[in-house]
């Protein structure tokens, strides 16, 4: 099993950040046969066609680190990519397993004047406090060709501050999925929903075959902030949700009251939630997706909330992705279902030839096919090949992140102050963990929601 901070980690390379049209997602996960036609005029041909993109120099005799909380199989394979650059340039390159939160972690190396080369930060709000804390060096104009070369201009966007280039997104992550077994909707003549309505239907005809819905990994309050973030988004609308992840709005609005009370609708059915909602907030992530597919036809519930990622996770049951383990897009709460993303951007802290050159290879499309055809990763990088990914699920799951361009909205716990939307035990975290223990107290949940926000945001509005 994957360590809480693994899980963590989960979250955030995984957070979300691509809101992709509801349509296009539905098409893209409607079929799992084969990996789609070709379309013409819009990078598929690169994406196709791969080939060599990216000039490194020799770095002989140079050392680099990457710190990343990565762990498990997570780090094992962006090690390999890792290892393809050393090969390329001759430079020797170690990897740094960070604590989480990784800015504190970082801070503690920096002030003791030891700080890796380059960061993988899992928040836009982490990139903007290493450069305000100008711990952060810009991308040269190698990696900005590349980003240029690779990324939509929203990509690019999220890793930049004041305009200025600092990260590399070489993980993204699409947080707007619910995964199902496949027998257990089988024996309960469920269907697939494509709205909050037909989603209780679905529910109910899972509890009345005698399984319980949902499982939910509530002991890692993340996967709480992801649930609130579709239903927000899909419920109030794309500018609401600029408004409130800026904190211009405070969290005692009345959409965030109207989402509290959708998320009730599931979250106040104690006999929907593996274990009761005390069950759930014992219940870690990995654990939370592996019960669904463990049991045959009985598991603890037959659905799952999260990420592309829990792919990883599903992978360590004997559950098959596209047979027995399947999956549809969060279904629309509003007028357009919700398509959360997240991702992990490579930014340099010291700078230099060999970490120009490193954050200039991860940008390219050659680093994120290695990992890409191991499994259990998403990129944003529009010319990664569609036959990079190792099955039909995760390839179109990759296009329709790619088919987002730029309508996305990057997961908003992300994008606020460490404090509030990244900490264990504080914050939203909390706020929400004692939500799903009591979803009847919609305005006192608000009211810590705002009183914590300010304090975070430093009482900003």
């Amino acid at each position: 099993m994957h360590s809480t901070s693994s899980t963590i980690r989960t979250r955030r390379a995984v957070r979300t950040a691509a809101a992709v049209a509801a349509g296009a997602l539905a098409l893209s996960l409607g079929g799992c046969g084969g990996s789609g036609g070709k379309k013409s005029g819009d990078g598929t041909s690169g994406r196709e066609s791969g080939g060599s993109s990216v000039t490194l120099p020799r770095l002989n005799g140079t050392s680099l680190e990457v710190a990343a909380v990565w762990t498990g199989a997570e780090q094992a394979n962006f090690k390999k990519v890792l290892a393809e650059f050393e090969k390329r340039t001759g430079a020797k390159v170690t990897f740094v397993p960070a604590q989480d939160p990784i800015i504190n972690f970082l801070g503690s190396k920096i002030a003791g004047g030891q700080p890796p080369d380059v960061a993988m930060l899992p928040q836009p709000g982490a990139i903007k406090q290493a450069v305000a804390k100008k711990w952060a060096k810009p991308l040269g104009p190698e990696a900005r060709a590349q980003l240029t070369k690779n990324y939509s201009k929203g990509w690019q966007d999220i890793g930049s501050v004041g305009g200025t280039p600092y990260g590399v997104y070489y993980k993204a992550a699409n947080k707007s999925l619910i995964w199902y077994n496949a027998k257990v909707f089988e024996n309960a003549g469920a269907q697939e929903p494509t709205d909050w309505k037909g989603l209780l239907s679905t529910a109910q005809k899972v509890y009345d075959s005698g399984v319980t819905p949902f499982s939910v990994g509530g002991a890692d309050g993340w996967t709480l902030t992801d649930w609130f973030e579709n239903v927000y988004l899909s419920q109030a609308g794309p500018e609401k949700y600029d408004q409130l992840a800026q904190h211009r709005i405070k969290w005692t609005d009345p959409s965030v009251k109207d989402a509290l009370t959708t998320l009730a609708q599931i979250w106040s059915r104690k006999e929907y939630l593996a274990g009761g909602p005390d069950g759930a907030l014992q219940t870690e992530f990995p654990a939370s997706v592996t019960q669904v597919f463990t049991g045959g036809d009985q598991p603890k519930a037959g659905m799952v909330f999260e990420g592309d990622f829990a792919q990883v996770n599903i992978g360590e049951t004997k559950a098959k992705v596209g047979a027995d383990a399947k999956v549809f897009p969060f279904p629309a709460v509003g007028s357009t279902a919700p398509v959360v993303s997240g991702g992990d951007a490579a930014v340099i802290l010291k700078d230099s030839k060999g970490a120009q050159a490193l954050a200039t290879f991860l940008a390219s499309p050659e680093a994120a096919t290695i990992q890409a055809k191991l499994g259990g990763y998403l990129s944003p990088n529009r010319n990664v090949p569609d036959s990079a990914y190792p099955n039909a699920v995760q390839q179109k799951i990759a296009k329709s992140l790619i088919a987002s361009g730029d309508s996305f909205r990057f997961d908003m716990s992300d994008q606020a102050p460490q404090a509030f939307g990244g900490t264990p035990g504080k914050g939203e975290w909390k706020d929400l963990q004692d939500f799903l223990k009591n979803p009847k107290d919609v305005a006192g949940t608000q009211a810590k929601l705002e009183k914590d926000a300010a304090a975070a945001y430093g009482n900003g509005s």
